[in-house]
């Protein structure tokens, strides 16, 4: 007579506690969503979800408090860093993020980050770089790449009409109150790995009060850029990197110490 073996089962992934659990309206081939967990995953690892308040504008990342287990708010378009300086001014206890695109954060809202980040504001920004406006119809960004076909530059980006496109990583590591500024990607999983060590690094620069901190990620966008989900993460790899260099472009003194203490 045969015997069934027990197998003994073991969870290996899960949805984090700080992720609600229902549809988001991202397209399909989205990175959006991979940042969402990343977020989600860290802020559960460092057991602050309970006192978290995450900031959306107006964006692909409008509904971005539906879908965090955390208090959030809404911002006008490109406010969410004056938002979070109220905020974090106000209760400095709690752990505060705004989740912003590039439409948002690099166009209407390119002064709110650039004083934000110049006062040295305690709060942590995730920015999208998808170098497109993807919510709107798919227009030609401040981060969209020279040459670059959009339904606003059918023709590609002409740099001599509408200048080059903007460097929001290089541009805030200027900024003295910046403590932490990188930018990483979404392309493939050892670019989410990284990319997810620098989230929680730039969170923990916020429990230790070092000042602003950003990480910003180049993300796909499969429908406004008019390719398939896997053609979209070859087209981050191949135009976005070589325009937008990954790496550190800001760590500022007792930033090292955060993760040698992991």
């Amino acid at each position: 007579m045969a015997t069934t073996a027990m197998v003994e089962e073991k969870v290996v992934y899960q949805r984090p506690e700080s992720l609600e659990s229902i549809p988001t309206h991202y397209c399909p081939g989205c990175t959006h969503g991979v940042a969402h967990r990343l977020v989600a995953e860290v802020l559960d690892e460092l057991g602050v979800r309970e006192r978290t308040i995450g900031v959306s504008p107006v964006g692909c990342s409008v509904f971005a408090y539906k879908y965090f287990n955390t208090d959030g708010a809404e911002a006008a378009h490109g406010r969410a860093p004056a938002m979070a300086t109220g905020i974090k001014r106000i209760m400095p206890d709690r752990v505060v993020f705004t989740y912003q695109g590039d439409g948002d954060l690099a166009a209407i809202g390119i002064a709110e980050i650039v004083h934000a980040a110049t006062r040295g504001e305690n709060f942590t920004t995730i920015f999208i770089n998808n170098a497109i406006y993807g919510m709107t119809g798919g227009q030609m960004a401040p981060t969209t790449l020279p040459g670059q076909r959009t339904t606003s530059s059918p023709v590609g980006r002409d740099v001599e009409l509408t200048g080059f496109p903007i460097r929001m990583a290089e541009l805030l590591s200027g900024a003295p109150g910046a403590a932490y500024v990188v930018r990483r990607s979404l392309h493939n999983v050892k670019e989410i790995n990284r990319a997810k060590r620098a989230i929680k690094t730039a969170f923990e620069v916020q429990l230790a009060g070092l000042g602003f901190s950003m990480v910003e990620l180049l993300s796909a966008c499969p429908t406004g850029w008019k390719v398939t989900p896997p053609e979209a993460m070859d087209w981050i790899e191949q135009q976005m990197v070589p325009y937008y260099p990954l790496g550190d472009y800001k760590i500022a003194d007792g930033v090292e110490q955060l993760a040698k203490r992991r």
